[in-house]
């Protein structure tokens, strides 16, 4: 992926987030996603935090948009790879966040960690 590539991902993917649009959100994903987060486990009670595909992964992003309705993002940097993107980004209740994706071949993300500080800066 090159950087103006990681680039014009990170900011549509942010501005769908933004929006809350789930699924322009969503249409970003892989039907066989998986995705590892510490708010799944606070979110859906999953002691592993992973969410397996996109019905799970709708009904994950549905409650977290739900649970933060003054959810925001605001994207600080983004690091490109290959074949994946790290954005590190200001997230829920202003919390430091990086997630590490993957793509796969038809460019949506096949797999996600993401990563959050326990405070804010």
């Amino acid at each position: 992926m090159t950087e103006t590539d990681a680039r014009q991902f990170a900011a549509e993917w942010i501005a769908a987030w933004n929006a809350h649009d789930l699924d322009r959100i969503l249409s970003h994903y892989a039907d066989d996603v998986r995705f590892v987060s510490p708010f799944v486990q606070r979110i859906m009670g999953q002691q592993d935090g992973v969410v397996q595909g996109i019905p799970a992964l709708r009904d994950y992003f549905s409650r977290g948009l739900a649970a933060y309705p003054d959810l925001r993002f605001e994207l600080y940097t983004v690091l490109a790879g290959v074949n994946s993107v790290t954005l590190y980004y200001g997230s829920v209740k202003n919390l430091l966040a990086a997630e590490v994706m993957a793509f796969d071949s038809d460019g949506r993300i096949s797999s996600v960690l993401a990563h959050y500080a326990s405070e804010a800066p």
